[in-house]
This record gives C-alpha cells, structure tokens and sequence, in this order.
C-alpha cells in the first residue's frame, strides 16, 4: 500500500515537473503561447527583406519600421476568412490613431499590413485592397514579398504558419505583431486584444519620442 502511494507520488511529481518545464512554469499551453512568451522575453529583430508597396514603391525590412512604433499583421488579398477580421481590426486601430493625432504630444504609431502571397499581390492588388479598407498611407502602409525566398525567411523569423490548402488558399495564423523602434518584433497579441495591442504600441512610442 504505502509503495503504492510512493510511486504514485513519483509518477505525479514527475509530471508536474514535466509539465511546468514544457509550459515555462505553466506560463503557457501552447507552441503559440510559447512563442509569443519567448518574443516578449527575447525581441527577434527583422531580417533584411525588400518589400514591394501598394504604390509600387520599392520599401525594405527593417528600415520601414525603424524610427517609430509599428503595429503589423500578415494577410493576402484573395482571403474570404480571417483577413477580413484583420482588415475590420485594422480600421479600427486606425480611427484611434486618426484620434491620438489631433492630441498634442501624441506619440506616433503606425500600421503594416504584409502579404504572404507576393506571387499574386502586386501593387495594383494591393492599392485595391487599401482603397476598400479606406486605409490612410500616412498611418496604414500595405507591402508584399516579392522574392519568394525572403518572403520564406520573414515568416519563419516571425513564426508566422502559412499552410497552402488544395484550392489555392491559405491556412494561416493571425496576430498583431508589435515592431518596435529599433526594427525588432518585441510582441504579439490576439485579434481580440486590439485595445491592448494599441495601449502597448502607444507605451513603446512614447519611450522612444
């Protein structure tokens, strides 16, 4: 009996530990959670990628992001799902920081949509999709990754899954990537945490200004 209860005593301890060393002490449950814990703890800096925008402007990774606080998402034009939420998502940022700029001393923050779908968005797909959203080029940037192996590298960087389904769409995940001033990921919010996302960018543009 007391054997017995001895290893099951062990079993258990031993799955605790298992379990508080697999979730960083239970911060987290998830290969998401985790890796959203391991951006706020270590910033991943942004690799060196040439982006195509919705003017046809050639723009570059990181330097498009240096000098001031930026909130991005991933998307692609042609998605019927959860790009609508980021778009409908994206408005509303938007408003606010349209809001935050008639307040004296408001410290700048801005918004980059990237496409994971440089083949098909090019400027003209892409200058479309912002005019729909209404979105204003001086707050609200749109770019893609014209070269397919930068374009690679970037999501890996970022931890973005991007998975083709048989027709011709994408399973993907969905955040708010916050960039910091320095060119560097430092973290990553739900769709649902907007206000939050928005509460830390402004926190992080008032720091640097």
């Amino acid at each position: 009996m007391v054997r017995t209860a001895l290893l099951s005593l062990l079993v258990a301890l031993g799955g605790y530990f298992s379990a508080a060393w697999l979730t960083h002490d239970f911060q987290v449950w998830t290969d998401e959670g985790a890796r959203r814990l391991e951006v706020a703890l270590s910033p991943v800096p942004l690799p060196a990628v040439e982006l195509r925008g919705e003017d046809a402007r050639q723009l570059a990774l990181p330097a498009i992001a240096q000098g001031q606080v930026t909130i991005a998402d991933f998307f692609y034009t042609r998605c019927q799902t959860v790009c609508l939420s980021l778009g409908s998502t994206f408005q509303q940022l938007q408003a606010a920081l349209q809001a935050d700029g008639d307040r004296p001393g408001a410290a700048p923050v801005r918004l980059l949509s990237l496409s994971f779908d440089g083949a098909h968005d090019g400027a003209p797909q892409l200058a479309a999709y912002a005019g729909k959203l209404g979105a204003n080029p001086a707050l609200w940037r749109f770019a893609s990754v014209p070269d397919s192996g930068q374009q690679q590298a970037l999501l890996a960087q970022l931890g973005v899954v991007v998975i083709p389904d048989a027709l011709g769409d994408y399973e993907h995940n969905a955040a708010l990537l916050i960039f910091d001033a320095r060119g560097r990921m430092v973290r990553i919010f739900d769709l649902a945490e907007q206000q939050l996302a928005l509460n830390y960018a402004r926190h992080l543009a008032s720091k640097a200004s």
